[in-house]
């Protein structure tokens, strides 16, 4: 059972971290080079405690269908999503994130996860998977980063010029 771990500092607070790591629409944006699309559930916004969300995507030249539930979540601190249907045989991937000072945030993504089809799984995660996931994830976070980063600008840029 391969776990990808993956931390990055984020200049911005912890609650515009937590946002953009679970809007569907900043997904949508961040994996645009596997034509990622919410079909179901949830397809817009921020997701939810309970909520699920059906993703539509080419991997490894596949279209394949993979449904996310949020299985746990304590705004802004954290929130787990697991799949319910799809191509793993199981995930589970935690998003937390830890207020390092006033404007800055350590987030943490841990990505748990099982592929089926026995010794032939354990090879292809061994082989391909494990490396493409980590790709995907480091891709996915740097923009979620990027945006998170941008944002925080933008409001503090406001507030300057608010008390002016």
């Amino acid at each position: 059972m391969p776990v990808i771990r993956m931390e990055f500092t984020i200049q911005a607070p912890q609650q515009i971290c937590f946002d953009a790591a679970r809007s569907i629409d900043l997904h949508m944006e961040s994996t645009a080079r596997t034509r990622e699309k919410a079909i179901g559930g949830v397809t817009s916004g921020l997701i939810k405690l309970g909520e699920s969300v059906t993703w539509e995507a080419v991997h490894f030249g596949i279209k394949q269908n993979l449904t996310a539930k949020i299985t746990e979540m304590e705004e802004p601190r954290y929130f787990v999503d697991e799949m319910v249907k799809g191509a793993f045989k199981r995930f589970r991937h935690t998003h937390e994130f830890v207020v390092l000072g006033e404007h800055s945030t350590k987030m943490l993504d841990i990505f748990d996860y099982s592929s089926p089809f026995g010794i032939v799984g354990k090879v292809f995660d061994w082989l391909v998977l494990e490396a493409y996931m980590t790709r995907f994830l480091r891709t996915r976070n740097e923009y979620i980063k990027e945006v998170a980063e941008a944002k925080a600008q933008e409001l503090q840029h406001i507030a300057k010029k608010s008390q002016e």
